[in-house]
């Protein structure tokens, strides 16, 4: 018998200042059996960072870790063109080279301790495609995590290239640099 995810609800109050866009967010995210919190709030961070981009088109999570052949995160049109294609962690050229012919636009953002060498290696591939490589801060994802309960309530302020988390007992700033 298969394990199943862990169920997160989280309640954002949003406030993206590089796109003057502000909303409420009330997302229900899948935390697959084999999946860390650390990844599970890259994707979240993600998903804010894109948020204003959903106008007639549905911002989403899609199967993540249990379907190989879709993203972390799409932007579908309502005639279900795939505009968006956001992949979190460190992912495959060949992965990365098909989403950049399915997608109008395609994202991948790196969180892991073991970026700088994922990076250093498929840095001259990635050249050649037209996708945007950015990378957050181990260490402050690592914090980030300690935001988590099953029912989180924060507000997320992005400004630059820095996101402003407040939960109810703590606050966490994490950055990211564009790679690509």
């Amino acid at each position: 018998m298969a394990i199943k995810p862990t169920i997160y609800k989280f309640k954002i109050s949003l406030s993206d200042l590089n796109h003057d866009h502000f909303d409420a967010l009330n997302l229900t995210v899948a935390l697959h059996p084999s999946e860390t919190l650390a990844r599970m709030m890259a994707r979240v961070l993600a998903f804010c960072l894109h948020a204003h981009q959903d106008d007639e088109k549905l911002l989403a999570f899609t199967k993540g870790l249990s379907s190989v052949e879709e993203p972390d995160i799409w932007l579908k049109g309502l005639d279900d063109q795939l505009h968006l294609w956001l992949d979190v962690g460190e992912p495959s050229f060949e992965r990365i080279k098909k989403a950049t012919r399915l997608a109008k636009q395609t994202f991948v953002y790196s969180f892991n301790s073991k970026s700088d060498v994922w990076w250093k290696h498929s840095q001259a591939q990635f050249e050649k495609l037209n996708v945007e490589v950015k990378q957050f801060e181990w260490e402050e994802i690592q914090v980030l995590t300690q935001l988590v309960d099953r029912t989180v309530e924060m507000s997320v302020t992005i400004s630059g290239e820095s996101v402003y988390i407040a939960g109810s007992e703590q606050q966490v700033e994490v950055n990211w640099k564009n790679l690509q």
